[in-house]
């Protein structure tokens, strides 16, 4: 009866489940068995001491020398089935790597990185090339792209046949290519949009090496770690190692111009104007001919820089209300021998709204208007005139101005005509306004946006007026009268920031970023290499950017595979600046002194490392729980 009663006591409380499983799977067999060789078998079992589960296996778990059809895998229990569909090349060593894709089954405890390998032939390949694939434009690194060697090492193989061998990159944009035959290969990365390991399409993205690989491999040693727990070390040891080079191979990718020219789309999004998109920059706008109105002098055309989005806008009204516009539209397009050739198509524009259904809707809103009128004329209330409507003009003006800016002015519609005497500029002399000079001129870029520039003077105030009728719009409307004052910052309110820049090429530019990797200046390297950035607001973060322009443009060009011609190089300085007012900060930079896979910072990298797999430890949590950790 004690027993009895002492058992229940003790079962009180709720019952401990006993020790987490902290083991991770073991591999215990294969078939064929691991590092076989003469294997003819395109079945693979592999069987491990517990129940597995495969985590993101399409995304994990690569085959190489790669299947033009996709394998068979499931798990089973304990094993990984596997049914390889491709036909078995003679003499070939077949990897599979599974990362870290096999877990436990209960408490997903990673077996680590796993790498199955055997033979067709009589011997087994084990050299292994490694490195890191970047984005050419802003150095993030790329998740999931394939990177693949080449035998053949003509210029041609990327685009007729299959690689050799294969890897992908993982979150650090990190690759190992394993099973490595001795010889000469060309290394490439792609993103591999159809999954048949050609590159075959302007919109994959591809990269190239101008060095031919040769692998080889040397002993070596290195430190490892034995920790008592996560925070004692219990021992450091030396230990020896096999390393496989090249192992610090680097890879910037990008996508190729487009270059093929057609017509992609129309858009009217509204009544006076329509949008015509082309798949490429062109040297030429296309022509267009009316076909149900006179289109002689119709448009005022805005083309962005490439000539591949131009909008146009309808003059007339009695044009633009009607429903549909035919247009005959002139243009060059690239044939299927690659050359530009004159094209004629036929485009029909239509309102979103008919004639009908608009004036419908006109009629409705004036009849809402009478009734409010009369409501308020009924309970005597006072009745506003009708509202002037104006010309939008947008005055980017802020009254705490910067010294290095100039006052912007912007439409919503074409101008048909500016008259600059009724802008006026005024600055402030003891209590006095005094009329100052400037320049009134348009946006190079940008239509429909005009400057104007002046001698700003630290801690002075400057009034600008725009009388009214300053600004007529192609429709009629002209502008509001403007007044508003600006008071410029004092000089000591700014920091600078200044390079001396080491090994940079004489045609780099360098490009002051924000932490969203937004270009807020650049500057082309001066003949005594630096590049200087003056009136930088204090309490911001900045990072630094340079690429080698190499032809000149003032902007980053990409690369092209079949003229051997890589993308503009790009540097990060590896520092940000947290900028203080009245500071200046002098840096010396080299340019190639920190390898280009470590020079951007993490914190401005939009692919973020995925944490590497650990042992949860669940079982000291248990013991802290039950009083019973040390």
């Amino acid at each position: 009866m004690l027993v009895i009663i002492g058992y229940s006591c003790a079962s009180m409380g709720t019952p401990d489940g006993g020790p987490y499983d902290e083991m991770p799977p073991k591999f215990v067999r294969s078939t064929p068995r691991l590092h076989e060789v003469n294997a003819k078998s395109t079945k693979i079992e592999l069987e491990f001491d517990e129940f597995i589960k495969l985590e993101k296996a399409s995304e994990k778990v690569v085959v190489s020398p790669p299947q033009l059809e996709q394998p068979e895998i499931k798990v089973v229990g304990k094993k990984v089935v596997m049914e390889l569909l491709d036909t078995l090349k003679e003499g070939t060593t077949y990897t599979i790597d599974f990362s870290d894709a096999i877990v436990d089954n209960n408490e997903g405890n990673p077996m680590g990185h796993f790498t199955y390998s055997f033979s067709t032939g009589a011997s087994i390949d084990t050299m292994e090339v490694s490195g890191t694939v970047l984005n050419a434009e802003d150095l993030e690194p790329i998740k999931g792209i394939q990177v693949g060697l080449h035998k053949n090492l003509n210029d041609s193989a990327l685009t007729t046949l299959p690689f050799d061998r294969v890897s992908r990159t993982d979150s650090r944009g990190h690759f190992i290519i394993r099973g490595v035959a001795p010889g000469k290969y060309r290394i490439y990365a792609l993103m591999d949009g159809n999954q048949n390991y050609l590159f075959d399409s302007k919109t994959e993205m591809v990269a190239f090496s101008d060095s031919i690989i040769v692998p080889s491999m040397m002993p070596a040693t290195r430190q490892d770690t034995l920790w008592k727990d996560t925070l004692t070390i219990d021992t450091i040891k030396t230990v020896g190692y096999t390393r496989y080079m090249p192992d610090d191979i680097i890879l910037r990718a990008f996508k190729e111009e487009n270059t093929r020219q057609y017509f992609s789309r129309s858009q009217r999004d509204k009544e006076n104007h329509f949008i015509l998109k082309f798949s490429a920059k062109a040297d030429t706008l296309p022509t267009l001919t009316g076909l149900n109105f006179d289109s002689a002098d119709a448009f005022i055309v805005e083309p962005n820089e490439g000539n591949d989005s131009i909008c146009y806008w309808i003059k007339d009204s009695l044009v633009y209300q009607m429903d549909t516009l035919a247009l005959q539209m002139n243009y060059l397009y690239t044939d299927t021998l690659n050359q530009l050739v004159p094209k004629c198509d036929t485009i029909y524009l239509a309102n979103k709204l008919t004639r009908e259904q608009r004036e419908k809707l006109a009629k409705k809103a004036a009849e809402e208007k009478e009734k409010e009128r009369k409501k308020k004329e009924k309970k005597g209330e006072t009745i506003e005139p009708e509202k002037t409507a104006f010309l939008k003009m947008n005055v980017d003006a802020p009254s705490s101005f910067d010294v290095n800016r100039n006052i912007a002015l912007s439409f919503e519609e074409p101008v048909s005509r500016i008259d600059t005497s009724a802008i006026h500029l005024n600055v402030k002399v003891d209590t006095l306004w005094v009329e100052t000079p400037f320049l009134f001129v348009a946006d190079s870029l940008l239509p429909r946006k005009y400057e104007i520039l002046a001698e700003w003077e630290p801690e002075k105030e400057y009034q600008l007026k725009i009388d009214s009728a300053a600004v007529v719009g192609l429709y009629g409307l002209h502008t509001n009268k403007v007044e508003q004052t600006l008071k410029v910052k004092k000089l000591d309110e700014y920091g600078t920031l200044l390079f001396n820049l080491q090994e940079a090429p004489s045609t780099s530019v360098v490009e002051l970023l924000d932490n969203g990797g937004k270009v807020l200046r650049q500057q082309r390297i001066s003949s005594e290499n630096t590049a200087d950035f003056y009136y930088l607001a204090p309490n911001a973060r900045y990072y630094v950017r340079l690429f080698n322009d190499r032809n000149g443009n003032g902007k980053w060009d990409t690369g092209n595979v079949e003229k051997g011609i890589q993308p503009e190089e790009v540097y990060y300085f590896p520092k940000v600046w947290e900028m203080k007012a009245n500071f200046e900060f002098e840096e010396t930079w080299n340019i190639n002194v920190t390898p280009v896979d470590k020079q951007k910072l993490d914190e401005i990298k939009k692919q973020k490392p995925e944490e590497t797999k650990k042992i949860q430890n669940k079982n000291l949590e248990r013991a802290k729980k039950l009083g019973r950790a040390s």
